[in-house]
């Protein structure tokens, strides 16, 4: 009975604080993702593989599982430990992507993921992601350390890690995504410009150099090349094939299990899922999935204009702009707005790396805007 009274309590207390309406919409995401799993890319998938006809869709349907679970744990505890226990996992996620380059498993030419007997496979930058927004705003409002200027170059050492690590595997798209992540966080933190100008400049230089001159890079240049002129390079196939499945689809799509283009796409279930939803629910379905990201952005940049703490401001501006981004690269690169890069999209996409990593976004955006006071 006093357990059963204290979890009831422990529960009230966190759905009275909990903003319902973000709550919901992050739930109506995650449904939506699973309905899509279900009546679409999990047969796609399960067939290339010659698996069980929903056996991704189970798999999906565990890890959002999963993800609920990270979500309310993160959510339900203080915002003091947040912050504390969010400085350690960052430490062991990096210590995860250290071992990436050493004992990570290569997978289409690339060392992305560990794969341990006592885990399932998972992608260490995934994890990281939403932990690197809280140590760089924790940096960025120390209030012990006095000199800005300082506090930056802490923040540009620990985003150059990150990148550095992530350059090796190679992973670009994940690269692009940390710098320009900091780049909002230091921007909102008022910034000169002119550092971050001078910052940027170097940052693309170095960049470009890797690119043009690193003989590893050159796929990310054929992809570059493909991208403005589609007799050249030879990452064509994958963009052609995709935004085939999105003008096939129409306004009003061909109907669930009616799409054909979907077939030929690689990566249908993960880097390609808006191509295949346009394809069977049509571009319709695409904007009201654009306008439920931007009223779930909206909901939580309200909550930032009363918020009096800056490292709270600075944290969920982070967590929401990382998930912004990652939707507009990978609504992107369906739609050849951008070259081709692999890229999940946020809640939707099957993956179990990806899902735990919004999850904890999520948690960590629903931590940061309950009630802080509890009658």
């Amino acid at each position: 009975m006093i357990n059963d009274s204290f979890l009831y309590k422990f529960y009230y207390q966190w759905w009275k604080n909990i903003d319902k309406s973000i709550f919901f919409l992050i739930t109506l995401l995650f449904a939506i993702g699973l309905f899509f799993s279900l009546v679409s890319t999990s047969l796609i998938a399960s067939d290339k593989l010659d698996t069980n006809s929903y056996f991704f869709f189970f798999k999906h349907l565990i890890y959002i599982c999963i993800g609920i679970f990270i979500i309310f744990v993160f959510s339900s505890i203080s915002t003091d430990q947040l912050f504390k226990y969010s400085i350690i996992l960052f430490f062991v996620s990096l210590t995860s992507l250290f071992l990436v380059p050493i004992i990570g498993a290569e997978v289409k030419g690339s060392k992305r993921w560990i794969d341990l007997f006592f885990l399932p496979r998972f992608q260490p930058i995934e994890i990281l992601k939403p932990f690197l927004i809280i140590i760089l705003a924790t940096i960025l409002c120390n209030k012990n350390i006095s000199n800005l200027y300082f506090k930056y170059l802490i923040s540009i050492f620990i985003v150059s890690i990150v990148s550095l690590l992530l350059i090796i595997q190679p992973d670009i798209g994940q690269t692009l995504l940390v710098i320009f992540s900091w780049v909002i966080l230091i921007f909102t933190s008022g910034i000169n410009i002119f550092f971050l100008l001078g910052f940027s400049l170097f940052a693309l230089s170095f960049l470009i150099y890797l690119i043009i001159y690193i003989p590893r890079f050159d796929y990310i240049q054929s992809r570059i090349l493909s991208f403005f002129d589609r007799d050249a390079g030879t990452h064509n196939f994958q963009s052609e094939k995709a935004i085939e499945s999105i003008t096939s689809g129409g306004f009003f799509g061909k109907g669930i299990g009616e799409g054909v283009l979907k077939n030929r796409v690689p990566e249908a279930h993960t880097d390609y899922i808006i191509s295949v939803i346009s394809e069977e629910f049509g571009v319709v379905a695409i904007i009201l999935i654009l306008l439920l990201f931007l009223v779930f952005i909206y909901m939580v940049f309200k909550k930032i204009i009363f918020e009096k703490s800056e490292k709270i401001k600075l944290t969920l501006i982070g967590c929401i702009s990382l998930i912004l981004m990652q939707a507009t690269i990978h609504i992107g690169v369906n739609i050849r707005l951008f070259p081709t890069t692999g890229m999940t999209l946020p809640f939707l996409s099957y993956g179990g790396s990806s899902i735990v990593s919004v999850s904890i976004l999520s948690g960590i955006i629903l931590n940061l805007t309950k009630r802080k006071i509890n009658y």
